[in-house]
């Protein structure tokens, strides 16, 4: 590993602290280098307070002259909330600016580098770059497709169900699969259940510990059917909840929901069904970029038949419920030529389950 790969690699550690807390922003890490030592670093923390390079610089101060700034995406050359990177770093006198990648958005991509070339100093691109654009691909999905980077998360036995005939699940996946999922929670800024989900297992949805993380609750409930027990109504935090009803939802419940203090909205196109893919473009409005779905069985064949799922995280328990337990996947099913295929497959143990992570084609 080169020195550049191995400071990159720092930069995408620091990165990754600031997943399911930048939105609008992307997870952006930087590292300050001089002399082969590190000087000073910073990760973007939240959207309106410094970009990483500049916590990085002003960590580093008076020896961030003539150094190298590591970081994980080129760095902003315009005016927003904050002001731009590029200024802040010809300030401090960077010699050499080294980035993962270019800032997907196709109104600045490569703006910036420019600029700093403009400035006199040298700059590399593609340092680790794969790695960080799987970082960025919940902000490259929102800023290139209007809608955000969608994960599908199921815990499933073998033969592929998620609970028995009952609907009862807990617990189908170990101790170290749970533990992982909260990773997954604190990484997105939504998560996504179907009302059945609500109804059946009645959960709090956000990750536990947060670790600063404050995830929307977003329920697909089309016909309006959570008690106002449930605890996403219940427990003291229904503002940071968010119900996604179709025309077929009762006015009186939607306003149930909104006295407990929930939001509700019925997408554009919903008729008797919410329409998915207007919830994902509303849900792109709130600025959000990276939402996890965890089923039920019904929404994900939903999710996957609107070829709305990007990723899947798949935790496999080594255990049989056969017969008429419930499906990982509802509705008709495919036949064989049409079923969603999976790609770029990686897998690793938790406790006694396989955790399988692939990207749809």
């Amino acid at each position: 590993m080169s020195q550049d790969e191995a400071w990159m690699q720092r930069a995408l550690c620091l990165a990754r602290r600031g997943e399911g807390m930048t939105r609008p922003n992307p997870p952006v890490g930087a590292v300050v280098v001089r002399n082969g030592q590190c000087v000073g670093e910073g990760y973007h923390r939240k959207a309106g307070t410094p970009h990483a390079e500049v916590l990085a610089l002003r960590a580093a101060g008076a020896n961030a002259l003539g150094a190298t700034l590591y970081v994980t995406l080129e760095p902003c050359c315009t005016q927003g909330r904050t002001p731009p990177c590029t200024e802040a770093i010809r300030a401090a006198g960077i010699r050499r600016v080294v980035a993962a990648v270019r800032d997907p958005n196709p109104a600045h991509c490569g703006r910036g580098f420019r600029v700093l070339r403009k400035a006199g100093m040298e700059t590399v691109c593609g340092i680790c770059a794969e790695a960080a654009r799987d970082l960025l691909m919940p902000f490259t999905s929102r800023v290139t497709r209007s809608r955000p980077w969608v994960i599908l998360k199921l815990g499933a036995t073998l033969d592929g169900r998620i609970a028995d005939r009952t609907g009862a699940s807990r617990w189908i996946t170990s101790p170290a699969s749970r533990r992982l999922v909260q990773e997954l929670r604190r990484s997105a800024d939504a998560i996504l259940v179907g009302s059945e989900t609500v109804r059946t297992d009645n959960p709090s949805l956000f990750p536990r510990p947060p670790r600063g993380r404050r995830p929307w609750r977003v329920i697909v409930d089309g016909r309006g059917r959570i008690p106002s027990t449930a605890a996403v109504l219940s427990d003291g935090r229904a503002e940071e909840t968010l119900f996604a009803v179709s025309a077929a939802c009762p006015e009186r419940t939607r306003n149930r929901y909104r006295r407990c203090g929930a939001h509700v909205v019925q997408p554009a196109g919903s008729a008797r069904q919410v329409h998915l893919a207007g919830l994902m473009r509303h849900l792109q409005s709130l600025g959000l970029l990276c939402v996890l779905c965890e089923g039920g069985g019904e929404l994900a064949g939903a999710l996957l038949r609107a070829r709305l799922v990007d990723e899947l995280v798949w935790f496999v328990s080594p255990m049989l419920l056969g017969g008429d337990a419930r499906p990982s996947v509802g509705g008709t099913g495919w036949r064989l030529p049409a079923g969603p295929r999976l790609t770029k497959l990686k897998w690793k143990s938790a406790g006694v389950d396989l955790v399988v992570r692939a990207r749809l084609r």
